[in-house]
């Protein structure tokens, strides 16, 4: 739910998931999605009354999704009043009424914080779920990006916290820099990043993590001034990462086609949860299920076929 272009959908997909349906509203990100997927993606509003039919019909094992964060984003106006924080809990009820054993929702890190997560919270344990939040860093998850976000994952009939160990002991013990995702493919040493206020740094290396991948990429300003943080000086051959160069640092690969124009196109990659992030939340919880099933006698039959179904993934699951 709430797909974007693709970013959650295809992290899971790497992982060994089977993907079959995808649901958003915004046109421009569904004509990518459909660009880069095989199964069906949904033109539909989530927020409508009756929208968990459509979910229900495919009878997931596991809903995914990301509602729109801007009103808890610290680049949107904060402001949970506005509307778009209303989306979080269309799917938490979604999720309530369709029942899939796993359900995984990522967000801001300041969502946390919000009075829209506390009631959606309350929604998922009246419904049975154990829930595990966690607030990840991408750059230690895979992702050369110091992006932080929230996941929520909700287990029917399990334990709260029951994931944690799995998010917390995969991380890697140091970020990821561009240059050992990307190496030299991007022909530059430093890049521009526009500041949300020119009180922060906006000039990068990457020997670095990349800071966040936002929905907006403008170029340097003419009267721009260095700043302390900045790691080299102002010159001719600085210039902020392109377009495709910044799916790059979303962790979408170069076969991923992206269609239609520049604004709408910065706007869904920025939006998007990095590709290597989603695969590492997902790789999480199947190595739960793998070591859960060395107690399979003790599981209920729908983690059972869970387990059973996705068991054909290579280099996961042991025989």
């Amino acid at each position: 739910m709430f797909c974007g272009c693709g970013g959650l959908s295809l992290g899971f997909q790497n992982a060994g998931f089977d993907v079959v349906a995808a649901f958003d509203s915004w046109l421009p990100a569904i004509e990518v999605y459909k660009a880069n997927f095989q199964h069906p993606v949904f033109n539909k509003d989530l927020s409508e009354d009756k929208a968990y039919l459509d979910v229900a019909e495919l009878k997931p094992e596991v809903v995914i999704g990301g509602p729109p964060c801007q009103d808890f984003s610290s680049a949107g106006k904060r402001d949970e009043s506005l509307g778009r924080a209303d989306l979080t809990l269309s799917f938490a009820n979604i999720v309530s009424q369709v029942k899939p054993c796993w359900f995984v929702m990522e967000n801001v890190e300041r969502i946390a914080k919000s009075h829209v997560l506390k009631t959606a919270l309350k929604i998922f344990r009246e419904n049975g779920y154990g829930l595990t939040s966690s607030v990840l860093n991408a750059s230690y998850c895979g992702v050369p990006q110091a992006r932080k976000r929230y996941f929520l994952v909700g287990q029917l009939g399990g334990k709260d916290d029951f994931l944690n160990f799995y998010l917390t002991k995969n991380q890697s013990q140091k970020p990821m820099t561009v240059f050992e995702y990307l190496g030299d493919s991007l022909g530059i040493e430093y890049f521009y990043r526009h500041p949300r206020s020119y009180k922060r740094r906006a000039i990068f290396s990457i020997h670095e993590p990349s800071p966040t991948v936002r929905g907006v990429n403008r170029p340097i300003p003419k009267t721009y001034q260095k700043h302390q943080g900045d790691v080299c000086e102002v010159n001719e051959n600085l210039r902020p990462l392109t377009t495709i160069e910044r799916s790059y640092v979303q962790t979408f690969p170069s076969v991923f086609k992206f269609k239609g124009n520049k604004s709408d196109l910065e706007q869904m990659i920025g939006n998007a949860v990095p590709v290597k992030l989603g695969e590492y939340v997902a790789r999480c919880i199947l190595e739960y299920i793998e070591d859960s099933s060395e107690n399979a006698y003790h599981l209920p039959p729908v983690q059972l076929k869970l387990f059973e179904k996705s068991s054909n993934y290579q280099g996961t699951f042991r025989k």
